[in-house]
């Protein structure tokens, strides 16, 4: 949880090759969204493991700080810059992308594809303020309209710039991140009535992000929410702790008619939480991995 900036893109790059050519055919691009949490520090080497073990081709970075280049050069990888907090690091060609957050990915033979990476704003942090749970001066609140409008207040400017950035894109688009708030997907009847969230609540970035006709790939290949919660808040917490709250929080989106994920993992501490486990856990964000296939006309209109 931490505020990213909003500056130029700095691209280091290993050698990159010049611009595509030819016709596109259907490739797979496996992505990984990871906040890193203040720098990483000593625990870099565990974070480029965690990479590597993951088998990303792509990685949306949050909380990065000063350490991207590093994890790039140990992975081999291509580095762009967004601000001081958010980076990607790539096995393929990168190029500038629409808006100060996006890069476009060139997968050898494959389509261009529009990679995006937020780090949404962290307070107030709205279950905390929903739970009574003290966290950055949040007001205790009660309702759904209460959190709507403080989530609003918190990070709609930044989502609806993201929005507006990638508005003429009509390519494939994956956009990553932590958002640092629940999804709409999650917080629902089903899950307020079982008592795994207080009451439901319509979150607005990913109603907002939805409603521009990106779609949650965790959610569309694990649409029930009660059997495949997908927690990425937070690694060691037990789900019943009254004095935290395990949430989703961290997201692969996707948008494009020739764009199609087909696995998706939570990278996590333990097996009961998590699909790919990494021990000992070198962050407090859970990644979120998704294998995606790019480029098939057989998407068009699915």
């Amino acid at each position: 949880m931490k505020r990213a900036l909003s500056l130029a893109v700095l691209f280091v790059a290993a050698a990159c090759a010049g611009a595509q050519s030819g016709t596109s055919r259907s490739v797979t691009l496996k992505v990984l969204t990871l906040n890193i949490r203040n720098d990483a520090g000593d625990r870099l080497p565990g974070i480029v493991d965690l990479i590597k073990r993951s088998g990303a081709d792509v990685v949306g970075l949050q909380e990065v700080d000063a350490s991207g280049p590093e994890i790039a050069k140990r992975l081999g990888f291509r580095y762009a810059r967004f601000d001081s907090d958010t980076a990607v690091v790539s096995r393929y060609e990168i190029a500038p992308g629409p808006g100060p957050s996006a890069v476009k990915v060139l997968p050898p033979g494959g389509a261009a594809v529009t990679f995006v990476d937020v780090h949404l704003f962290h307070k107030p942090y709205q279950p905390y303020q929903l739970l009574g749970i003290p966290y950055e001066d949040g007001r205790f609140i009660h309702t759904e309209a209460e959190a709507i409008a403080e989530a609003r207040a918190a990070r709609i400017d930044q989502v609806e710039s993201t929005v507006a950035a990638l508005a003429k894109d009509d390519g494939p688009i994956v956009l990553v991140g932590d958002f640092n708030e629940p999804s709409y997907l999650d917080w629902t009847e089903r899950t307020a009535s079982a008592k795994r969230h207080p009451i439901p609540v319509a979150w607005p970035a990913t109603k907002t992000f939805a409603d521009a006709g990106f779609s949650d790939s965790f959610r569309t290949l694990f649409p029930d929410e009660m059997a495949k919660p997908g927690f990425t808040w937070t690694p060691g917490l037990d789900p019943a702790d009254p004095k935290d709250h395990a949430d989703r929080i961290d997201f692969v989106l996707f948008r494009g008619t020739r764009i199609k994920p087909e696995s998706a993992w939570v990278v996590g501490e333990d097996s009961r939480y998590a699909d790919l486990v990494i021990a000992p856990y070198p962050t407090d964000h859970r990644g979120v991995l998704v294998l995606f296939d790019v480029g098939a006309d057989r998407f068009i209109g699915s």
